[in-house]
């Protein structure tokens, strides 16, 4: 008990002692004396934390104007709309996504925390589903930013940044030939070959008809030259030569290969056939500059269906997945070998473990020092080995 009593005392805090000198400011009402100038700390903190609050609730309403703007539609229906409800959800995009699906998601952006954002679209010819996803930096986290800038300074590659990702899942019955390409800003090209195994498929190559802030990554020339075929002023080629919308263009990509290395082959069911489209989200004054671009990748992904490869082509396409599926399966077969081994010891082991339990102790003791004595012979023929 006296220890318990003890140990509260520890924890009680010092009475304060008010000193008869103190000729600041001070408020008396009764027996109650406040003096302001004895609090001049927890008056510091108490700024601190407002400081942090007004900050968490401007940046969470930063991210939120920067997904829902870059949503407001170019259509003058919409333009009203978002002058007269400011706030409006999934807008500067909305009317294309309108046009182009039957079921466009009205309901607008879906939040998850304060810097994801998704949207859902299905109902369209060619794809089978639109996944609309924002990833922004965490404006709301003061801690979070200091955490990123003090990074930067630490690895010069690491630039943090807001991403908006299109990704248009094919449909299953999409006659588009089976190959991995993309179109990447060489400031992304380090990060999306860390982080795409899909793209370890290409080769790295310039290409004429794009600026030099952009590369190709494809597996044979013969796709590129599929892909980048003269049409209208509106194609991809002479937008990606736009100024304007370069500057918020990050990659483009066509494959039909999981972006993470699976572990086995993936059935005819499992395999899908994305075109991912990266950008940096334009500014909320400046959402409608990538309109055309969103315009534009809607018929690229129809011309997919009317590639023509040449015969050898495509043969060199099934083989290179042939053997990758090869390697897969040769993988996963000598991962399974080598548990089903260390399986094997760890039973050996309990088995050992459970006979020297039901042994006498002078007999334990005895059968651990020839275990010592056969593992010092052991480690001394290595020795003399090397």
């Amino acid at each position: 008990m006296a220890s318990l009593l003890n140990l509260i005392g520890g924890l009680t805090p010092p009475p304060v002692i008010l000193s008869d000198d103190y000729e600041g400011l001070e408020y008396r009402w009764k027996f109650i004396s406040f003096r302001p100038a004895l609090f001049q700390t927890q008056a510091l903190l108490l700024v601190g934390v407002c400081l942090y609050v007004l900050l968490a609730f401007y940046g969470k309403r930063l991210n939120a104007q920067i997904a829902n703007k870059w949503c407001a539609s170019y259509l003058p229906f919409h333009l009203i709309t978002l002058l007269i409800e400011p706030n409006c959800r999934f807008a500067a995009h909305l009317g294309l996504l309108e046009q182009q699906f039957s079921k466009a998601s009205k309901g607008g952006l879906i939040s998850d925390g304060y810097t994801d954002f998704f949207n859902f679209s299905t109902g369209r010819r060619t794809v089978a589903s639109l996944h609309t996803v924002f990833t922004l930096r965490p404006r709301h986290d003061l801690l979070q930013m200091i955490y990123q800038f003090g990074w930067t300074l630490y690895d010069l590659r690491y630039q943090p940044q807001d991403d908006l990702v299109l990704d248009f899942k094919l449909a299953p019955d999409a006659a588009v030939p089976d190959f991995v390409w993309a179109v990447v800003a060489k400031d992304e090209l380090v990060y999306i070959k860390e982080n795409r195994w899909d793209l370890t498929f290409t080769k790295t190559t310039e290409n004429s008809a794009l600026p030099s802030s952009l590369s190709v990554m494809t597996e044979f020339a013969d796709v590129t030259d599929n892909l980048f075929k003269p049409s209208d002023k509106l194609s991809l080629v002479n937008l990606l030569n736009d100024p304007i919308v370069l500057k918020y263009f990050r990659s483009l990509s066509v494959t039909d290969q999981p972006r993470d290395r699976p572990i086995v082959p993936l059935t005819s069911s499992e395999r899908e056939k994305h075109v991912i489209l990266s950008l940096r989200p334009p500014p909320a004054s400046r959402v409608w500059e990538t309109i055309p671009l969103i315009n534009a990748t809607f018929a690229f992904v129809d011309s997919l269906t009317k590639m023509n490869l040449r015969p050898e082509t495509r043969n060199k396409l099934k083989k290179t997945r042939e053997e990758v599926d090869k390697e897969l399966v040769k993988e996963a077969q000598k991962e399974k070998k080598e548990e089903a081994a260390e399986d094997k010891k760890a039973a050996k082991r309990k088995a050992e473990e459970d006979r020297l339990s039901r042994l006498s102790a002078a007999e334990q003791k005895k059968a651990l020092e020839r275990d010592r004595k056969r593992a010092m012979k052991k480690s001394q023929g290595k020795v003399m080995r090397k």
